[in-house]
């Protein structure tokens, strides 16, 4: 690395900023059984577990909510077509709250197919890295104490932004992973909603609202390949204008395309969201 402060600046931000893009490439391929070692999984787990027996009584209230809504009278429950109806939903809500993380495990496991597809499609094996022009860092090492001054300001300022962005971006992706135990360890509890007929649609909106928060991932993945494309063609720095501008113009044009990064990766619960018709 160059001995110039100016250099050692922008290059440390560019640093910590391709540190948090490479552990976003490979949190995204992360199942939540194993992040962080699994042992926030075996809690979430227990919580689960302890959470079923409130969704199995909620399960019979629901039940026989539902049967008092939808039956005319009690006289329908003697057709055996009305009363089989009636079993087969209270079975398969049994069965949604007892196997319920084993259904969204196996969601999950269909969505991060979807990105482990896109993934080997463009043949990306980790997201291109920023890195500064060699042509900049010369230019940078070439100016005197004076014309360093302004430098100084405009590094301090475009590596800020971009230690910060970094963060808020790496924080996106980590509360993707708490969305997905959040759902899992209370999922017993919108589950036994299916009981009852007038009730099933919290169930419905729950498991399409799980669906999202799954497919998150597919669009943050997306949305680090086309970063990925763009930082392969760095910005074009043209040597005639002074070495301010040419850091301004480059610190410029990439903050641009990290704030679109980070933005994109913001708003990927909503782009799903908006997808599914939520």
């Amino acid at each position: 690395m160059s001995d110039n402060w100016v250099v050692q600046n922008l290059q440390n931000a560019l640093d910590t900023w391709n540190a948090k893009l490479g552990e976003i490439w490979t949190l995204v391929s992360t199942s939540p059984q194993d992040f962080k070692g699994g042992g926030i999984w075996t809690v979430i787990e227990n919580i689960n577990t302890a959470v079923q027996g409130i969704g199995l009584a909620l399960l019979v209230l629901f039940f026989v909510v539902g049967m008092i809504k939808t039956c005319g009278s009690f006289a329908e429950l003697k057709k055996p077509e009305h009363a089989l109806k009636l079993f087969v939903r209270f079975v398969l809500a049994k069965a949604a709250i007892t196997y319920g993380m084993e259904l969204m495990l196996s969601l999950f496991t269909i969505v991060q197919g979807t990105i482990s597809t896109i993934m080997t499609a463009v043949g990306f094996k980790t997201a291109n890295q920023s890195v500064l022009p060699d042509e900049m860092v010369t230019a940078i090492e070439d100016c005197g104490f004076w014309e360093s001054i302004p430098l100084w300001a405009v590094t301090l300022i475009g590596g800020l932004f971009i230690t910060v962005m970094s963060f808020i971006m790496i924080m996106s992706v980590y509360s993707r992973f708490f969305k997905l135990y959040m759902y899992t360890a209370l999922a017993p509890i919108p589950l036994s909603t299916f009981a009852g007929e007038p009730s099933q649609n919290v169930g419905k909106s729950f498991i399409k609202s799980y669906c999202a928060v799954c497919l998150e991932g597919a669009v943050i993945v997306l949305a680090c390949i086309i970063f990925s494309l763009f930082a392969s063609s760095p910005p074009v720095v043209d040597a005639d204008a002074s070495v301010v501008t040419q850091v301004w113009a480059y610190i410029g044009e990439l903050l641009f395309n990290m704030l679109v990064l980070v933005g994109s990766i913001k708003m990927s619960d909503r782009i799903i969201r908006e997808m599914m018709g939520l």
